[in-house]
C-alpha cells in the first residue's frame, strides 16, 4: 500500500503512465483493424459478440504476460544467428505474426476484387465453423501484439501497476471503439481496402523489426493518417455528388 501511494505522489509516475496509456492505445490500433475485419465476415448475430472475445483475449494475454514480465524480457535474448544477425524468440514471433498479416490482408485483398473465387474458410456452410476460425486467428495476432506491445512497457517503466493500468485503459478504449469501427468500415469499401493496406504495411514493419530493422512508429501512423485523411475526402466528394441538385 506505501509503495502504491508513493507511486501515485510521484510526477514522474504519471507522465510515465499518461505516455504509456498513449503508446499502448496507438499500438493497439492495429490489433483492432484486424478484429474489425476478420469479424465483420462473420455472420451478422455473430459479429458483436466475435469482437467483444477477441479484444478480451488480447486483455488477457496482456495481463497475463504482465505476470511474467521476466521471462518476456527474455525473449529479446539472442538465440540463434544467421549470416552475423541474432535473432531472439521475439524477432521469431514478430517476423511469423508480419507474414500471417501480409498473407491474410492480401488474400482479402484478392477476394475483394474477385468476388467469383471460391469462398474462403469463413464461408463455409456452418456459422460455429467461421466462428471458431475467427477466433483462433484473433489469437494468434493477439498473441504477436501483446508481446510487443509488453515490451513496450517494460521499455517505458519499470512500474507494474501502472503498465496494468496503461494496459486496461487501452483495452478498453479498443472495447468501445470495436463496434463503431467495425460498422464504419462495413458501410464504406474503399475504407476497407484502405484498412487492407494498412494490415499490410504494418505486416510488413513487423518484419522489418523482427530482422532487426527498426522503423520509427511516427513514420507508420504518419502515413496511416495521410491516407485516411485522402479517404476521408475521397468520401466526402462522393456524398456531396450524391446530393440531389437544388
Amino acid at each position: 500500500m506505501d509503495y502504491l501511494l508513493q507511486l501515485a505522489s510521484d510526477p514522474a509516475a504519471w507522465v510515465a503512465l499518461i505516455t504509456l496509456i498513449a503508446m499502448e492505445v496507438v499500438l493497439g490500433i492495429d490489433n483492432l483493424i484486424f478484429i474489425s475485419i476478420l469479424t465483420n465476415k462473420l455472420p451478422e448475430a455473430q459479429r458483436s459478440r466475435g469482437r467483444r472475445i477477441g479484444i478480451s483475449l488480447a486483455l488477457i494475454l496482456r495481463l497475463g504476460l504482465l505476470g511474467t514480465v521476466a521471462i518476456i524480457v527474455q525473449l529479446t535474448q539472442p538465440i540463434f544467428s544467421v549470416f552475423g544477425h541474432a535473432f531472439s524468440w521475439r524477432d521469431i514471433i514478430l517476423i511469423a505474426g508480419g507474414l500471417f498479416l501480409v498473407w491474410k490482408a492480401t488474400k482479402e485483398i484478392h477476394h475483394n476484387v474477385d468476388h467469383d473465387e471460391e469462398g474462403d474458410m469463413f464461408e463455409s456452410g456452418k456459422a460455429t465453423i467461421a466462428f471458431g476460425a475467427a477466433i483462433v486467428q484473433i489469437l494468434m495476432l493477439d498473441l504477436v501484439f501483446s508481446i510487443d506491445s509488453i515490451i513496450t512497457a517494460v521499455g517505458m517503466t519499470d512500474h507494474i501497476p501502472i503498465m496494468i493500468i496503461a494496459v486496461l485503459v487501452a483495452v478498453s478504449v479498443m472495447m468501445l471503439a470495436a463496434d463503431p469501427l467495425a460498422r464504419f468500415i462495413e458501410a464504406n469499401p474503399t475504407v476497407v481496402m484502405l484498412a487492407l493496406g494498412f494490415l499490410i504495411m504494418i505486416g510488413m514493419t513487423l518484419m522489418a523489426e523482427g530482422f532487426g530493422f527498426h522503423v520509427p512508429k511516427g513514420y507508420v501512423y504518419a502515413a496511416m493518417g495521410f491516407s485516411a485523411a485522402v479517404e476521408g475526402l475521397n468520401m466526402l466528394v462522393r456524398r456531396r455528388k450524391k446530393k440531389p441538385a437544388h
